[in-house]
């Protein structure tokens, strides 16, 4: 893709989700080491990156070459399965929402 092109956004959560729970709320100094690596979430697991202040970049291991970056008002929803890696801004504060389907 050339610097020019959008880059992809994935799709939203799908409807029929239910949160299942949320991290504490965490900052460039206290994010797990192993959010800034590549992970996933577990199958059938929805994850839902909410950026409350600063920013966070984050890119699916996937398409390294598309660093998404996160602000507050527009989380980027993490499809179940999909690798992928953050970096938080020095003055980043946010959350990971979990959802599954409704039982």
């Amino acid at each position: 893709m050339a610097d020019t092109d959008p880059i992809p956004t994935p799709d939203p959560l799908p409807d029929g989700l239910v949160l299942a729970r949320t991290t504490p709320e965490f900052t460039a100094q206290t994010v797990p080491p192993k959010l800034l690596a590549a992970h996933r979430t577990a199958e059938g697991v929805w994850g839902h990156l909410v950026v409350r202040s600063g920013s966070v970049d984050f890119v699916f291991e996937d398409d390294p070459d598309h660093v998404h970056h996160v602000e507050p008002g527009s989380p980027m929803p993490i499809p179940p399965g999909r690798a992928h890696r953050l970096t938080p801004s020095d003055d980043a504060v946010f959350a990971v929402e979990f959802h599954r389907p409704a039982l």
